[in-house]
């Protein structure tokens, strides 16, 4: 019987990945006025593609063969979970608030395993439930700023139904990214890279013909280069490995690690308190995925069954 891959490295590189993302929610507050959002979305995806190149270029070319049949798999994967949830997300920005934002993007966790379990049958344990819900908690505590009454006046609108939208596409990506085809996980990304960047050019046509379109100035690119390089390049290639390492029900968690490096990022970027109720959000969003983590099966081949369909690969 195979033993499982350590856990270890994949909760750095999910910790990675959900730090570079808040990184991508504090430039997306930035972007207005330096960048409109298809622009951004297609510039950061030229970018990663460019970097690939030269570095997976080969790869990419020698396991063709092998990516071919799956050709409609990658586009859709590429397509919705990269170019559709970064349109939808942007587009919910423009007609709902952060703290909506922060806590429908929370959702994806218990999306996943509630997709995982539709798809796969993969069974939830009661350290997953708990974990969840302590990673919600967590979330929504960052999300507004202790003061829990702001919940009894929030307004629903269409753009939370496009950021719910947004979230259920990656939850989608996220489970399917176990079962890719046998080939590098990154040849495999540059293949979805470039359907990104080709899925992104007909919504960037329609924001340039309808005069919305802001092209980038100096202060422009520096957001497109940070995006490009971080949380399009590697934190995907971050959240690919992590997935492949521990199940996509255990690496959802640390998507609630977002709103919680955002306040961080404010109080080093922006000059922001931060206080005992960020403090708790850190903790119980910790305390959430160790207790996931701890009470998980103690007897498993791999995260779920879908992960044993990789098991033999590698980045």
């Amino acid at each position: 019987m195979a033993r499982a891959p350590s856990a270890a490295p994949a909760y750095l590189l999910l910790t990675a990945t959900a730090l570079l993302w808040a990184g991508n929610a504090v430039t997306s507050r930035w972007a207005p006025g330096h960048i409109s959002p298809q622009v951004i979305t297609t510039l950061r995806w030229a970018v990663a593609c460019a970097v690939l190149a030269p570095i997976a270029g080969r790869r990419l070319v020698a396991e063709w063969p092998v990516l071919r049949p799956h050709w409609l798999r990658i586009l859709l994967m590429g397509g919705l979970g990269y170019t559709a949830f970064n349109c939808l997300f942007y587009a919910a920005g423009a007609y709902t608030g952060a703290i909506n934002l922060a806590l429908f993007q929370g959702a994806i966790p218990v999306l996943v395993i509630v997709l995982n379990r539709l798809a796969y049958r993969v069974p939830v344990t009661p350290g997953q439930l708990a974990g969840v819900g302590l990673t919600l908690v967590g979330a929504g505590l960052a999300a507004t700023h202790g003061d829990w009454a702001v919940l009894t006046h929030l307004a629903f609108n269409r753009g939370d139904v496009l950021v719910f939208g947004a979230c259920l596409l990656y939850a989608g990506y996220t489970i399917f990214l176990p079962t890719r085809p046998k080939v590098s996980g990154l040849a495999f990304f540059a293949a979805m890279a470039i359907a990104a960047l080709l899925t992104s050019l007909p919504p960037l046509a329609v924001e340039w013909a309808t005069g919305h379109a802001v092209w980038p100035g100096r202060t422009g690119w520096a957001m497109v280069v940070f995006v490009g390089l971080g949380p399009s390049l590697l934190a995907q290639l971050f959240f690919m490995r992590g997935v492949e390492l521990i199940g996509p029900n255990r690496a959802g968690l640390f998507v609630n690690l977002v709103p919680i490096f955002g306040a961080i990022l404010a109080v080093l970027l922006v000059g922001e308190p931060f206080g005992a109720t960020e403090a708790a959000a850190l903790a119980l969003v910790l305390g959430g995925i160790a207790c996931a983590e701890r009470l998980k099966p103690v007897r498993r081949d791999a995260p779920d069954p879908a992960y044993s369909q990789t098991r033999t690969r590698r980045m």
